[in-house]
């Protein structure tokens, strides 16, 4: 009997995860911002608990230490939070041994929703290079989810999950839905191809210029991935050795100045 076949999948949306249960890896994008908060903190050395819900949150902060409560929900920052969803106001602060509880619209529901599958990581622009090769040899059957907002299956996300899921490709994986077809679009794009999306406008439109800058200039700069375990996101550092043989580095891609 064969080997089975490594397989690759670029999806979209909480509502998608059903599909990937038992015998998959789920990796959660949502680059602006919830998974770039998370990255940030945790790699920063803050303990990180992602909430699918503000109901969730309530009960969880009740049982930590003086959390930090960050997030949003429709773009607004909840009655009784102490920071936004911003990486970049996060990645300011020096108080690191408040776990934080994050909440985002859709981004931490996906995380969330994900815990229901073999293995759940967190990952955006800061870590792509480490997520997809730690990875390759680990897991057979991997999704690569955007969190997804009003609908659309945001620019940024896709070039987040392309950048993991062409690794996976080079690999030798082969592609499900339209897995090859987002790669082709967004493969040699630079970083900075989404900012003229929805995502980037609102940034500009609210005020919120230091996360556009933090997520465009913190670029494959963590070399960690970031699992769900139980309610908690926790971070594994992928040296040479834990790459494994069969992994791969990330494909070199421009950045645009």
């Amino acid at each position: 009997m064969g080997a089975m076949t490594r397989t690759v999948v670029i999806d979209c949306f909480p509502e998608s995860l059903w599909r990937y249960r038992k015998g998959w890896a789920v990796v959660a994008v949502d680059v602006v911002r919830a998974t770039t908060t998370a990255v940030t903190a945790v790699a920063a050395g803050r303990r990180c608990f992602p909430a699918p819900s503000l109901e969730a949150a309530v009960p969880l902060a009740a049982r930590l230490d003086n959390p930090l409560l960050v997030g949003e929900l429709g773009g607004n920052m909840p009655y009784g939070f102490d920071l936004n969803n911003s990486p970049a106001a996060l990645a300011e602060r020096d108080d690191l041994g408040r776990p934080m509880i994050l909440l985002s619209t859709s981004g931490t529901r996906l995380l969330c929703e994900a815990a229901g599958a073999d293995a759940a990581y967190a990952a955006c622009l800061r870590n792509y290079g480490a997520q997809a090769a730690y990875l390759v040899d680990r897991h057979a059957r991997v999704a690569v989810v955007g969190a997804g907002a009003r609908g659309e299956f945001r620019e940024e996300d896709q070039l987040g999950c392309v950048r993991i899921a062409d690794c996976l490709l080079e690999a030798g994986y082969q592609p499900q839905g339209p897995t090859e077809e987002l790669a082709a679009r967004w493969r040699d794009a630079p970083v900075d191809a989404w900012t003229n999306g929805q995502s980037a406008h609102y940034l500009r439109s609210t005020g919120q210029l230091d996360d556009l800058a933090f997520i465009l200039t913190h670029v494959d700069d963590v070399d960690a991935v970031f699992q769900l375990d139980g309610q908690e996101l926790t971070m594994t550092s992928v040296s040479a050795k834990a790459r494994g043989p069969g992994s791969v580095r990330s494909p070199s891609y421009g950045v645009a100045p």
